[in-house]
């Protein structure tokens, strides 16, 4: 008797991020990767802003170049970090005058990096739920904002990191992208806090694949996701080996993602470090394949013509 996949086409949405090239050959390995997973049609993608704007120029040429040489819907990253208010204002006006819609919000890590210092500029947006408040006042975009199944770092308890998702909200955030996990109890019981707190946006899981075990650990460290024993264990003496690493990682992935799916989940954020084979292999997995929905390259939509 053959077994009905739990996952068609159409019955799980993803969006990918990617990060602003710093060198010529990185920026051709970050056009690989999106027309690599242009063509299974994510929601959106989105590109990251460095602190204090380090690579904000990069970011918006990325953008710029997604929405002229492609189909797919691009969403900027936008911080506070070391911006005054007009800065800021000045980004979001010219995104606004190259066709974004679409915001993801965020304070932002300090300059010093994950777990420094954050020091708010006076003349500058404090916090994320000012910068929504900004983008809104601007226009009515589309708002991602961060959520933290695990709490984030610099918050002194959940009901705190709540309160601010739910200003955040108020102010007119539209969606919530987690920060990584990797235990879908934890992303469970957040969703159950989140929405006894009166936030029924989507909040929409951040999934990591897995490209360097020792890495994704130490930053994990960093930000506080907790790394299961289990988790561990299935990389335990790969490090040498890596196509056997790419196989687990493959795996580990999909599993998780699979198992949100059996508790009702069907968006997920895939944070892709511009590296696609490995995200491309998972989605397969997962169900989904190329052609099946929007996201063709240019060149695809001129042969297509």
């Amino acid at each position: 008797m053959s077994r009905t996949s739990p996952l068609s086409p159409s019955g799980i949405n993803v969006s990918f991020e990617f990060f602003p090239p710093k060198s010529e050959k990185m920026e051709e390995n970050l056009w690989r990767s999106i027309e690599r997973l242009a063509p299974l049609g994510p929601r959106f993608v989105s590109v990251t802003y460095g602190a204090g704007g380090s690579t904000r120029e990069r970011t918006h040429s990325t953008i710029e170049r997604i929405l002229k040489e492609t189909s797919l819907t691009p969403a900027a990253h936008l911080t506070c970090v070391d911006a005054s208010r007009e800065d800021v204002d000045a980004v979001v006006r010219q995104y606004w005058e190259t066709g974004v819609r679409h915001f993801v919000a965020l304070r932002g890590d300090s300059q010093a990096g994950v777990g420094g210092e954050y020091v708010a500029r006076p003349d500058g947006y404090r916090n994320a739920v000012e910068l929504v408040a900004g983008l809104k006042a601007f226009a009515d975009f589309e708002i991602s904002v961060s959520a933290y199944p695990e709490k984030h770092p610099e918050s002194p308890d959940f009901a705190t990191d709540i309160d601010l998702l739910k200003r955040k909200v108020d102010n007119g955030a539209t969606r919530a992208i987690t920060q990584f996990f990797f235990d879908n109890d934890v992303y469970e019981r957040f969703v159950e806090r989140v929405r006894k707190a009166g936030i029924y946006i989507p909040i929409v899981p951040g999934i990591a694949p897995i490209h360097d075990f020792t890495k994704i650990a130490r930053f994990s460290s960093a930000c506080g996701t907790k790394i299961p024993s289990w988790l561990a264990e299935r990389f335990d003496g790969l490090e040498n080996d890596e196509q056997t690493r790419s196989h687990v990682a493959a795996a580990v992935c999909a599993e998780q993602v699979l198992d949100l799916t059996s508790r009702g989940i069907s968006d997920f954020h895939f944070y892709t470090m511009n590296r696609a084979d490995l995200v491309y292999s998972i989605c397969h997995i997962l169900g989904l394949r190329a052609g099946t929905a929007g996201g063709e390259t240019a060149e695809g939509k001129a042969e297509a013509a």
